[in-house]
């Protein structure tokens, strides 16, 4: 998992700002208010920025009235227009910013001194380069160097601003700071084991649930059974479909399904046909797998910042788990390639050009509480999804609440939007026989163990699936059955939980050198992936797509097992050095459905903020 932030640094980080149509400054100029994030303050300002350092941005326009009432009209299944979606061609025509309008923002940015990099067909925005010597002139504003959390980052000293001719149809500017280093990916391992470094699970590891027993018991309010049985060795698609109960032909032929992700790991090929074979399910080809780096995007020299090998786990975890649901559908493989600032143009190229019918994203940022500007610009990818017929899916995030970064509760964005499903995470017993033993929430506490008294000792609260209550996002009318007045995550929920995760096979480095070899992880980045593929065999039993699903999801909430409360847990031991016994190991009991470091969750009867309506009961036959 990548580096969160600081409470003040996440609560305003990121990209850029919304217009403001009553401050201007100067006068011939609109402020973008809060386009400075947070940590760009005099505490953690090193020097001024370089002014001939590279900068690159998007410039986002906003969608031609109307847009948003129909994506909602052909998503509502009480509504005459329900699945009536229509293409990206008819979106443009209907919906798209004007060549007017994103003309004279070129013209202004090419007045600038900026260089023009590149304009979508959907004229959503306008991506340019240059200076920041440029930007500071052309936004009103300096640029410092900052230390945050470890990094070293740029960003506007103080609020941006644009002309206020074309401020009214500017929804925001995404990329003039570095905030994009503070994404996280939502996947979890037993250690911290990066992907390029070697990592194995260290036995014993159980094929199915409580196969073998540990000699710890479980803590008072966990026990049951009272001795932890050991952890699995990961499940794989054959015992995930049988517990939830998926059995018929279907397996997402003629469907086609997006992951979206940053960089692109050059063995990821290799390692989902080896990863197939093993698993007895067909290898992917040419025809079924691609991979695609969108047009107009910054295509930097790799810095440490940015980790590219930590996102192939992400890629490889999350290719694997949905060929392993839907073995014969396609999968788009869309990377931001050495930039995650990238992650936003990726979404808008995978629905400007109709690359496929269900998207899966796996990451996000820590809080809801980022500048509006990048929010509307998003937004208007995901309501472009929905007019078109396309599933958007986010993982809920890995950190509970976030209540223990933040000291208050706040859900994830993009997941809390209200134009996507948000998958949460469950803990799920699998038995001999592929059935559902037991399937809890995902929430967990850290217990080390002595092995020779066989005493273990908390160690404190460790992770959990993401989920909560909204404060900024309305309650949207799909969600009318639930209390408060806001949006509430996530929608529904599927297998996450690390110590009951899928076995993934990866090239990774190892001592005595680089190979194949597979191992369990989890986390909502396992969750969404497995449910995306889910869908895809929902869509080819239906014969069409189900679109944004959330309206007929909560429609239909008897087509959901509905997770309850089970306190339980199991035992693991893991290698000190992460590959092999020559430095020890150690073992460790962790707590299922437990959140004491994510107070504002439970899981319970019906719809609650861990794993939402519930898990797949069947292929969703609505």
């Amino acid at each position: 998992m990548l580096r969160s932030l600081t409470v003040a640094a996440a609560a305003a980080a990121v990209l850029l700002g919304v217009v403001s149509a009553t401050t201007a400054a100067p006068p011939t100029k609109t402020t973008l208010h809060g386009s400075a994030p947070a940590w760009a303050r005099q505490g953690n300002f090193v020097r001024a920025a370089d002014p001939s350092a590279p900068v690159g941005f998007r410039v986002y326009l906003g969608w031609n009235s109307g847009a948003e009432a129909l994506a909602r009209s052909v998503s509502t299944p009480s509504s005459a227009s329900y699945g009536k979606y229509i293409s990206a061609s008819e979106f443009r025509r209907r919906f798209a910013p004007s060549e007017q309008k994103v003309g004279a923002v070129r013209s202004w940015l090419k007045a600038q001194g900026f260089a023009i990099v590149y304009t979508p067909t959907n004229n959503h925005y306008v991506s340019a380069e240059g200076t920041v010597a440029q930007a500071q002139t052309a936004f009103g504003t300096t640029f410092g160097v900052y230390s945050v959390e470890g990094q070293t980052v740029q960003s506007p000293s103080s609020d941006v601003a644009i002309p206020n001719d074309i401020a009214p149809d500017v929804a925001g500017v995404v990329g003039l700071d570095d905030s994009y280093v503070f994404v996280r990916t939502d996947h979890v391992v037993d250690k911290n084991a990066p992907p390029d470094a070697g990592f194995r699970n260290a036995p014993p590891l159980s094929q199915w649930w409580a196969q073998l027993t540990s000699p710890y018991t479980l803590p008072t309010g966990f026990g049951s059974p009272a001795a932890a049985p050991w952890s699995t060795k990961g499940y794989t698609p054959q015992q995930i479909k049988g517990a939830y109960g998926i059995t018929g032909p279907e397996t997402g032929a003629g469907q086609t399904v997006a992951v979206i992700d940053a960089f692109a790991s050059p063995t990821i090929v290799h390692d989902v046909n080896q990863w197939s074979i093993n698993r007895g399910l067909p290898t992917m080809n040419g025809s079924q797998f691609s991979q695609v780096v969108p047009p107009g995007i910054y295509n930097k020299p790799n810095n440490k910042q940015m980790d590219p090998s930590g996102w192939y786990g992400e890629e490889t975890l999350d290719i694997e788990a949905v060929h392993g649901m839907a073995p014969g559908a396609k999968i788009v493989y869309v990377g931001a390639p050495n930039n995650r600032r990238d992650l936003d143009a990726a979404m808008n190229h995978v629905v400007d050009k109709q690359l496929a019918q269900i998207v899966t994203n796996s990451y996000g940022f820590p809080t809801e509480l980022v500048p509006p500007g990048f929010i509307q610009a998003l937004e208007g990818n995901f309501i472009q999804a929905a007019a078109e017929g396309i599933g958007v899916y986010f993982s809920s995030g890995d950190n509970g609440d976030e209540s223990s970064l933040f000291g208050f509760p706040t859900p994830d964005w993009p997941a809390v939007s209200p134009w996507v499903t948000a998958v949460g995470g469950t803990a799920l017993g699998i038995g001999e026989t592929n059935n559902r033993a037991l399937e809890t929430g995902w929430g967990t506490s850290n217990y080390g163990c002595n092995a020779t008294t066989l005493v273990c000792t908390r160690l404190g609260w460790l992770y959990g699936a993401g989920g909560g209550t909204s404060r900024i996002f309305p309650k949207p009318a799909y969600q009318s059955g639930l209390s408060g007045s806001f949006r509430s995550i996530p929608d529904v929920g599927a297998l996450g939980d690390p110590q009951t995760g899928l076995l993934v096979g990866q090239t990774q480095t190892f001592p005595e050198g680089v190979s194949y070899d597979e191992y369990r992880i989890g986390g909502t980045s396992l969750s969404s992936p497995i449910f995306a593929g889910l869908m895809a065999l929902a869509d080819q039993r239906a014969g069409h797509p189900h679109g944004f699903a959330n309206p007929v999801f909560y429609a239909n909430p008897g087509s959901f097992y509905d997770v309850l409360s089970v306190k339980t847990g199991v035992a693991r031991r893991n290698f000190n050095n992460s590959v092999n016994a020559s430095a020890g190991t150690s073992d460790f009991l962790r707590t299922f459905d437990d959140y004491t470091g994510s107070p504002s969750q439970h899981t319970g009867p019906g719809w609650d903020n861990v794993t939402g309506l519930g898990t797949p009961a069947g292929i969703f036959s609505h």
